[in-house]
């Protein structure tokens, strides 16, 4: 019999996308059926989603919702089937993304937004749905984990709930006086309980209730255990003991193929490196570069702190110099877009710059450059360096959490056995950074090493095939745990 788990997530591809989240919310689903799991997804109905869907049931309903009236909708799209949060007050029309408005900031109600999505999921655990019933609830990050509180708070506490931490820098940390209209009851305000450093924190609160925390790579399972990397939580995921778990993600070969990538220049395989020739001319192009020989790098990310960024702008002439050329593709803080489009009108013809996020420009990217930096201060797992592999491009990266998981250093013991899949370095650090990349261009006109490097990478599988077995595994144990209680 087939195990039945309600995924709750606040984006999910290819309907709404800021960041990796949206990858495994719309990959793992998939990847489970092999495993005997069948997955209800809950997400909000933003408008690009009603956009994209169509046609879509409505299967349960709200008067009043936090506020307003609410639908649940049922529909089946690209291989998943979802349940939307139609609520025109919380999810309608807004000048801006899932989360925050053109400027930037935080909508001042997505505390009221996502306790709303966790509350009708814990509703949907408790059998709100005719003919469905969920073994599990699997909740994605601090927008869905407060689900956690209102499962062991309302008519289905027995019902298992699995918490996925993308990022423990996101907590969703509000303000004492929302506790009122959350609709929980009175004892749920403690230190066991949602109440974090005197307000509400939906992420502390998921990591109190759920039966099993997950997040997304080994090392960074051990990390966030720690005062460094802990966020404030350190304590609280060492007092849950075995409840932590880290499971690397995987990605969606299928999506990222080089073989038969319809946003790809030229398709490719290991077979045929040559053919990616054409995919640098149309990046070329694209960003304005003159034509060379030396190495491409690439940077595809979020252009904050937590990245690395201040890091690559310093890196910037050191990677030039050397006779590298730079292309960029991200938004984010003003300053870094700023001092980075300034390298750009430095040196016309070797840097280029697209401030914007544009999935098929990140296809094309990693199907042409030859490297890409990652030099994150923290990264729990991150697909970016996946794709990389993937797509014969070198990723150079910090070690630290998924990227040391994922990365096999060029040292020479790695060469020498034929295992090495890219370069790390020392986090935090614009000379151990600027060092990479010396070694990367020294390594690219080494006579064999760089091809050989691509194949490794190529050769590697980062599919969602063992990690979606532990996903399986891990809901099976709790569910028969509960079932034998």
């Amino acid at each position: 019999m087939a195990l039945r788990v309600l995924s709750v997530t606040s984006e999910l591809h290819p309907l709404v996308k800021t960041g990796g989240l949206a990858d495994v919310a719309g990959a793992l689903p998939i990847a489970l059926v092999q495993h005997g799991v069948e997955t209800r997804s809950l997400l909000p109905a933003y408008p690009q989603v009603l956009r994209k869907i169509g046609r879509a049931k409505a299967v349960h309903s709200y008067k009043a919702l936090f506020g307003g009236p609410a639908k649940l909708l049922s529909v089946q799209t690209n291989g998943l089937d979802l349940l939307l949060l139609d609520s025109p007050s919380l999810f309608g029309s807004r000048e801006g993304g899932p989360y925050g408005d053109l400027s930037g900031h935080d909508y001042a109600d997505n505390w009221r937004r996502f306790a709303a999505l966790s509350a009708v999921a814990a509703d949907v655990a408790a059998g709100a749905l005719k003919g469905w019933q969920a073994d599990l609830v699997h909740a994605h990050d601090w927008q869905a984990a407060m689900t956690a509180a209102y499962v062991r708070h309302g008519r289905a506490p027995q019902t298992p709930v699995v918490l996925t931490v993308h990022n423990l820098a996101f907590q969703g940390r509000f303000d004492a006086g929302i506790f009122p209209a959350l609709g929980l009851p009175q004892s749920a305000y403690s230190v066991d309980g949602v109440e974090y450093y005197g307000g509400v924190g939906y992420l502390k609160a998921g990591l109190q209730y759920a039966d099993a925390i997950i997040t997304v790579s080994p090392t960074y399972a051990d990390e966030i255990r720690t005062p460094a990397f802990g966020m404030g939580l350190d304590g609280l995921l060492r007092g849950r003991g075995d409840a932590v778990h880290g499971i690397v993600n995987g990605i969606d070969t299928a999506e990222w193929n080089p073989a038969a990538d319809p946003h790809l220049a030229a398709a490719f395989s290991m077979r045929s490196l040559g053919a990616r020739s054409g995919n640098r001319r149309a990046l070329e192009k694209r960003f304005g570069l003159k034509r060379g020989k030396g190495p491409v790098f690439a940077v595809i990310s979020r252009l904050t702190w937590q990245k690395g960024i201040d890091l690559i702008v310093d890196a910037v002439e050191h990677l030039v110099a050397h006779g590298g050329r730079l292309v960029v593709l991200g938004s984010g803080d003003s300053a870094f877009e700023g001092a980075l489009l300034a390298a750009a009108a430095r040196h016309r013809g070797l840097i280029g710059v697209v401030t914007a996020y544009d999935e098929p420009l990140a296809h094309l990217i990693q199907g042409g450059v030859d490297a890409i930096l990652i030099p994150s201060r923290f990264e729990p797992c991150g697909l970016t360096q996946l794709y990389g592999q993937r797509y014969g491009t070198i990723p150079i990266a910090a070690r630290t959490g998924g990227l040391a998981d994922t990365i096999v250093d060029a040292n020479d013991a790695a060469l020498t056995a034929g295992c090495a899949t890219g370069l790390l370095h020392d986090p935090n650090s614009g000379e151990a950074l600027k060092a990479a990349i010396s070694r990367a261009i020294a390594l690219y006109w080494a006579p064999g090493v760089w091809s050989a490097l691509r194949k490794q990478g190529m050769r590697a599988d980062y599919g969602w095939g063992r990690s979606s077995a532990r996903y399986a595994a891990l809901y099976r144990s709790l569910v028969d745990r509960n079932r034998t209680a």
